[in-house]
């Protein structure tokens, strides 16, 4: 399987090209009628097959959860089937192959920092399909942190960015986790919980940004403190979990620094791309998928 993340009209687009030894026809079936993908597809499906018809998609199992809606824009049998969901657009194409097909997957998003969920969540259901296809059993298990880590690298989600502000300039990382918000709040502060005025624990901090007095604290989500250069606030650490792609939180950390102080740019970069790369490594026990 081949997958790659690209941008298409200036949109992050995971593209998927699977070969499968089944004619365009048996596939086509497994992708379009809501039967066949209730056995792989991650919500249940209803649909006018047409182009401009409504798709709606229902979270299984949670009948207390209204369904989302997206429009059919591409309905070909036994070639293409497109259709939005929400801001998304998903993309199936059939190609023949031989005996068989080749399918080239696309899924558009607005969300780069989540494509490594939707690409995990992706691998496992076109697993599930491969499966399905050949007659097995079907079983479309929650995507592992290993999983969600390797697309992560392979994507680049993480890097850093050094941006330019008016004030100077400003490190960011965002990164998608695979632990909820009370489970890196209850590591982190392990060692101490942060208060404003003190000092931040150290789970909250790196070597390069020697701390100042935290400014603000909302548990279990937010940690703010100044760091200093020279015995002087040089500009502000903001380390903040906020709503991922339902894999787990979303980490979001930034420091600030005047447009004079140039060395501790890219020591702030380095250091906390570590950090991060440590927050994020999958712990020893799967944690239970946040609601």
């Amino acid at each position: 399987m081949n997958e790659t993340l690209e941008t298409v009209d200036g949109r992050p687009t995971l593209r998927v090209e699977r070969r499968f030894d089944h004619p365009p026809t048996k596939v086509w079936r497994a992708v379009t009628e809501p039967d066949h993908l209730a056995r792989w597809f991650p919500f249940t499906v209803r649909l006018e097959p047409a182009n401009g018809g409504t798709i709606r998609f229902y979270p299984p199992d949670r009948p207390d959860v209204p369904a989302s809606e997206g429009t059919v824009t591409a309905y070909e049998p036994p070639r293409l089937f497109a259709f939005t969901w929400g801001d998304d657009l998903l993309r199936f194409e059939l190609h023949p192959a031989g005996t068989g097909c080749l399918l080239v997957f696309t899924h558009t998003f607005d969300d780069r920092a989540g494509a490594a969920s939707f690409a995990a969540g992706w691998r496992v259901c076109l697993d599930a399909l491969t499966g399905d296809l050949a007659g097995a059993p079907v079983d479309v298990p929650a995507p592992t942190a290993e999983l969600h880590e390797r697309y992560v690298r392979a994507f680049g989600l993480d890097e850093g960015v050094l941006e330019e502000t008016a004030d100077g300039w400003r490190v960011r990382f965002e990164r998608q986790l695979t632990r909820p918000a009370e489970a890196v709040w209850t590591e982190r502060t392990a060692g101490g919980v942060p208060r404003v005025g003190g000092p931040p624990p150290a789970a909250f901090t790196t070597g390069s940004a020697p701390a100042g007095a935290v400014t603000v604290v909302d548990p279990p989500t937010l940690v703010e403190y100044a760091w200093q250069h020279d015995g002087r606030t040089a500009g502000r650490v903001r380390w903040q979990l906020v709503q991922g792609t339902g894999h787990g939180a979303r980490l979001v950390v930034s420091q600030t620094g005047p447009a004079d102080l140039t060395g501790p740019r890219s020591a702030a970069l380095a250091d906390w791309r570590a950090y991060v790369e440590d927050l994020a490594r999958p712990r020893d026990r799967e944690p239970d998928r946040p609601a």
